[in-house]
């Protein structure tokens, strides 16, 4: 079962395009199992398949921390048909992820999503046309405003592409906001990351926004692009195949941060 997993779904980071593309490499490999399901842990709920525990690429037990994750995971499996499919497989990819890399790594993927403050995709605005400067601000200024009233980070905008150095004091507040939780982190870290904005990331984290405004606002522009342009069929795939992973990592931060 190791090189199973080992060349289905490799020990990589949290891209997932890289993901996917590392799926679809080398055979399909067909379905091994009749059933999957659960048993609860010590720590959470363990995976298994025929009820033998599924373990990850490093060897490590497939335990979740939450029901509702693993009720979710379970799914994934028993939607396999003939070969599985870890494109369709989401959360079992995060999952892996979590536990052979985030672990004992969690303060540097912290660091990694505090490195987006920097650069956050909200505070690049476009310069024209205007009906897209009004749009950017409709969807991207209550969110600058609510980090300010909130975490008292005011961060500085900027017209097209070029770098602005934002103040220590905002990232500073921002980073504060960060979990230590590896699972927590590593779903952080996935919508931060699709996203291009841990502001949107943490404005999901904290409830502020729903998983379906954070998908709209991170594609504001995409949107007015397609809206004028249309929409080419690569562009379409990729878009998929990342809100199929995003979805799953909004579960994730759903089924573990109580909101309100």
């Amino acid at each position: 079962m190791r090189e199973l997993f080992d060349e289905v779904y490799g020990q990589g980071g949290f891209d997932p395009e890289e993901a996917v593309r590392k799926s679809m490499r080398g055979p399909r490999r067909k379905r091994f199992y009749t059933r999957a399901g659960f048993a609860e842990a010590g720590d959470g709920f363990a995976i298994t398949l025929d009820d033998k525990m599924v373990r990850t690429p490093s060897r490590q037990s497939l335990t979740v921390p939450a029901r509702a994750i693993a009720e979710a995971v379970v799914a994934e499996w028993e939607a396999q048909q003939d070969f599985i499919n870890p494109m369709t497989m989401p959360l079992t990819r995060l999952a892996n992820s979590v536990i052979d890399a985030v672990g004992d790594n969690a303060q540097a993927v912290a660091d990694d999503i505090g490195k987006y403050f920097g650069t956050d995709l909200l505070f690049y605005r476009a310069g024209h046309p205007e009906p897209l400067v009004a749009r950017e601000a409709e969807a991207w200024d209550p969110i600058l405003f609510w980090a300010a009233d909130n975490f008292g980070a005011h961060f500085i905008l900027a017209e097209g592409i070029i770098h602005v150095a934002q103040p220590e004091a905002a990232l500073a507040a921002a980073r504060a906001t960060l979990p230590r939780d590896p699972w927590t982190l590593a779903a952080l870290h996935l919508v931060t990351t699709i996203t291009g904005s841990a502001l949107l990331a943490v404005a999901l984290l904290r409830g502020h926004l729903d998983a379906d405004q954070v998908w709209a606002a991170a594609h504001v522009d995409e949107d007015w692009n397609i809206e004028h342009w249309g929409i080419d069929e690569e562009v379409a795939v990729r878009r998929a195949a990342k809100l199929v992973d995003y979805r799953a990592a909004a579960s994730v931060l759903k089924a573990l941060v109580p909101v309100g």
